[in-house]
């Protein structure tokens, strides 16, 4: 496993990140804590999650689940880089009570120490906002988190589906407070069919020293070789993929990219993966596996090598949007 910071911190973390959130929907307890010790066998030491995982009534099922793998032991927690979220309706039924989601001081409150039982540890490493609340004022978060860092219970904090100004937003006022280390990472959705992040997120992610972790690297199974498991495994895609290969447009678009693929034999799913490490800015992507099989071929993507053909075939078939400003007004 290869290894880097995280942004302008002195934290080492791995350049593929293990994605809890099949763990309880889709992936039983057991499947999931072999797929945990593989991971970090493999030396994965930086895994994701969020309160809301687990998803209806069994919100929280995903922190208890990964909970309950560290108290096995064997230096589990101390080997693992911990990152959750915050801000979503944890109310298994509907509607929250008021106070009881986004991030408010007193719901920040709350949820950390939650989310520190159910995980079953004394910190939580990375604590990241899971959208930005247009209704709390950072001059308010800041110091909640201030009060949670003191207290030893997160070290870091980060964003995740910040759009480029709320970046800029949260760290000038951070530095103006002073103390606060502001935001340390940014998780977008990012992948080589949908680049948009590349405009604003991720020069204002590198531009003020945040780490950029890539979610959905695979963009829903679309960049997994769905056309050819088709084809040759009569699977057909479902959600996302299915409804967008329905565009005729975009099938071209995914067979042009799994021939290209084909041409210079890597695999569709690990060459996503790959291109994903080569672009700047980028700590590591999300891989969620919901089997061992999944981890294993999400593992051999961090070795592979793409030639500068393949890279220029790739850019060729998912043109990015360009840079901020030029991108939109000349």
């Amino acid at each position: 496993m290869k290894y880097t910071q995280l942004g302008r911190t002195g934290l080492k973390v791995s350049r593929l990140v293990l994605g809890t959130m099949n763990f309880g929907p889709q992936t039983d307890e057991a499947d999931s804590h072999a797929i945990m010790d593989a991971a970090l066998g493999a030396g994965i030491n930086f895994f994701d999650t969020a309160n809301v995982y687990g998803w209806g009534e069994n919100k929280g099922r995903t922190e208890s689940i990964i909970g309950n793998w560290f108290a096995k032991g064997g230096e589990r927690r101390d080997k693992v880089v911990l990152a959750t979220k915050v801000y979503g309706n944890m109310a298994a039924d509907g509607d929250a009570w008021p106070n009881h989601d986004k991030l408010s001081a007193l719901n920040i409150r709350r949820a950390v120490d939650a989310s520190l039982r159910r995980l079953q540890t004394d910190y939580i490493d990375v604590y990241q906002f899971h959208h930005v609340d247009r209704r709390t004022p950072f001059e308010e978060i800041w110091q909640a988190i201030d009060t949670l860092v003191a207290q030893g219970k997160i070290l870091y904090v980060g964003s995740s589906n910040f759009p480029g100004y709320k970046i800029a937003q949260a760290n000038e006022i951070a530095a103006r407070r002073g103390g606060t280390i502001g935001l340390v990472s940014e998780q977008c959705l990012y992948n080589l069919a949908e680049r948009r992040a590349e405009m604003e997120v991720i020069p204002a992610a590198q531009e003020y020293g945040l780490g950029v972790i890539p979610w959905s690297p695979l963009h829903g199974g679309l960049l997994g070789g769905v056309i050819k498991k088709e084809v040759e495994g009569g699977r057909r895609a479902s959600g996302r993929a299915a409804d967008s290969l329905a565009n005729t447009t975009i099938r071209a678009q995914i067979q042009a990219y799994e021939d290209l693929l084909d041409k210079h034999g890597v695999e569709p799913g690990e060459a996503a993966l790959a291109w994903l490490l080569t672009r700047p800015g980028v700590t590591g992507p999300i891989v969620g596996p919901r089997t061992a099989e999944q981890l294993e071929s999400a593992l051999r993507a961090v070795e592979l090598e793409l030639s500068t053909e393949l890279l220029e075939g790739l850019d060729e078939i998912f043109p990015g949007p360009g840079p901020a400003p030029e991108a939109f007004a000349w």
